[in-house]
């Protein structure tokens, strides 16, 4: 049985209540009004006479303090979002920045009009022969490129992560300001240390962060390599087990647990196929793994490891993945049962749940209701005698739906049905259930299973078939055009199948299973793709889609004019074929 992440079919709840999040549009407006403020009460003053003996002095210190100040909290708005999750407040960090250059231009034009008289030789002759004056130009001229491209459309025509590289210049030019105002202050310090302290805590955080990040990416990122087979064993006429090992010997590069799967990248004719096929083995085998493939009439990547692996051949690897799976707990406890229900292939993440629960000792007890058409089918038939021989806690009733009459066969005909479950399983309310099969099949048995009043969350899927994409709330077709692998409807693969991103400007492709988004594909194949928020609403993580098609949950950063360019959210964007992308 070939998988992906597990679809779990939840009942219907009430959601726990939500703390008071800030809406993204409140913040920016926030910002927008209370941004105005000092420069309003700065005129206020000049009307009233109120600006002391020195007036030019006062407005350059209190343009330059409010410059500092606001371009301080933009660089603080990333650490405090990650730190409470308020992922909106990155809606007013642009605004923030952009205030900041506004009151920094504003402090310079008095600086010239003001105290120098508009004489820009004698200007220059001060900022020549004044430090202080050096940094802070030097702070303004690097400040001049970020105000012009905080726009969409820069971010755009310049793409996200050439415009995050630009923006970094924003922590030089800070430091550059914090410099200015130590040197300038001849007394009273307090305030120019106090932004100090400030940004270096954030200098630190960021290194610290960045550090931390890229460990977690690299420990994030999925195994991928070459696993050599070395076993190939005969379970029925058209299913066959390969058991893969390292090639370099010793234990598997990776770990995973009872009922995940591999993707595999094939080349059939000349063409790269990815193909997602469960792990039928247990985890408790370090040393090797299991994948058992049907070969079905119309399998293009069935056919093809049948026809052509064998003991020696090497297969191109991605390390396991999937939520479909039971170790003896299921939703954070330990049941004392679990009811197993598989059809023809999709046996195989359930042995590998059966073997890994026998093999640990499980107490629980272990139901295993398996549908398949005739006796020749019946993969696993001898190790599950033996199992059920050897683990009195094991039940094991395989069903034949078309056997001949006539035939040896003694046990039980027909389909899985609800008073076989209700016989089987009295307490089915208690009971976390697992499903591996046809789409009918399963189907049939979440609607059986919610007759008898299991409840949804105990209830998990898993299918081998490959439905079409089912879109999302909020879909944006980005664009039709396809690159079309061959349709094995009939195929054990995971729903929806393992498709491809190609790189265009990174000269890299990788492989995006079910449910991963663009920048999580992006992110595992070491693609850098500029991002902040993770949910939509920032668009720094804007990516132009060349060819294919996606869907998005959210899609509240892009413009119309966006739309036109076929740009997607990277963070959003789910490929529903395979696709290329300008990163």
């Amino acid at each position: 049985m070939n998988s992906s992440e597990a679809t779990k079919v939840s009942a219907v709840a009430v959601r726990p209540s939500q703390p008071l999040r800030p809406d993204a549009s409140l913040v920016r407006a926030l910002v927008l009004v209370n941004g105005a403020v000092p420069l309003l009460l700065l005129a206020y003053d000049t009307w009233q006479r109120h600006l002391g003996a020195n007036g030019v002095n006062y407005t350059l210190h209190t343009t330059g303090f409010f410059a500092l100040l606001f371009f301080v909290l933009s660089l603080v708005v990333t650490p405090f979002q990650k730190l409470t999750g308020w992922r909106e407040l990155v809606a007013g960090r642009r605004w923030l920045g952009l205030y900041g250059f506004f009151y920094l231009v504003v402090h310079f034009t008095i600086f010239v009009v003001f105290d120098r008289g508009g004489s820009l030789s004698s200007t220059w002759h001060e900022i020549v022969m004044r430090r202080y004056l050096q940094l802070g130009s030097i702070a303004l001229l690097l400040l001049v490129p970020l105000a012009v491209t905080s726009t969409d459309r820069m971010i755009s025509r310049l793409g996200p992560r050439r415009w995050k590289r630009l923006h970094r210049l924003s922590y030089v030019a800070t430091t550059l300001g914090v410099i200015h105002y130590i040197l300038l202050v001849k007394s009273d310090i307090r305030q120019p240390v106090a932004f100090a302290v400030v940004l270096t805590g954030l200098l630190g955080y960021r290194a610290v962060a960045g550090v931390l990040d890229k460990r977690k990416r690299a420990q994030s990122r999925p195994w991928s390599g070459e696993l050599r087979v070395a076993q190939i064993v005969e379970e029925t006429h058209d299913v066959r087990t390969f058991r893969l090992v390292s090639t370099a010997g010793g234990a598997l590069p990776f770990k995973h647990r009872a009922g995940q799967y591999l993707n595999l990248a094939l080349m059939i004719d000349g063409k790269r196929v990815n193909r997602s096929y469960t792990i039928a083995s247990a985890p408790t085998h370090t040393d090797y793994c299991e994948i058992t493939v049907k070969r079905v009439q119309d399998g293009y990547a069935s056919h093809f490891l049948h026809k052509t692996l064998e003991v020696g051949s090497t297969l191109k690897v991605t390390a396991p993945t999937g939520r479909f799976v039971f170790e003896g707990k299921a939703d954070g406890r330990s049941p004392d049962r679990v009811l197993l229900l598989a059809g023809g292939v999709g046996i195989t993440p359930v042995m590998s749940m059966l073997r890994t629960l026998t093999e640990r000792s499980w107490k629980g007890g272990i139901d295993l209701l398996f549908a398949v058409q005739t006796q020749n089918d019946i993969v696993f038939a001898k190790e599950l005698a033996a199992i059920c021989e050897r683990y009195p806690r094991v039940k094991v009733c395989i069903l034949l739906s078309r056997e001949p009459e006539g035939s040896d066969w003694t046990g039980k005909r027909g389909q899985i049905t609800r008073e076989l479950v209700a016989e089987t399983v009295p307490d089915i309310q208690s009971v976390p259930v697992y499903i591996c099969g046809p789409g009918p099949m399963m189907a049939a048995m979440q609607s059986l299973l919610a007759d008898l009043g299991a409840p949804g969350k105990n209830v998990h899927l898993e299918a081998f078939l490959s439905p079409p994409p089912v879109p999302l709330a909020g879909v944006a077709a980005a664009g039709e055009d396809a690159v079309e692998e061959p349709d094995d409807a009939d195929e054990a693969v995971a729903p929806g199948g393992a498709m491809t991103i190609q790189f265009a400007a990174s000269g890299t492709s990788a492989s995006v299973l079910p449910g991963e988004t663009l920048l999580e594909a992006a992110e595992a194949a070491g693609v850098e793709i500029a991002f902040d928020c993770r949910s939509g609403i920032c668009g720094q993580c804007k990516t132009q889609l060349v060819k294919g098609r996606v869907v998005m949950d959210v899609e509240d950063a892009l413009t119309p004019a966006d739309r036109k360019q076929r740009l997607v959210l990277a963070c959003q964007a789910r490929p529903v074929r395979n696709i290329i992308v300008d990163a």
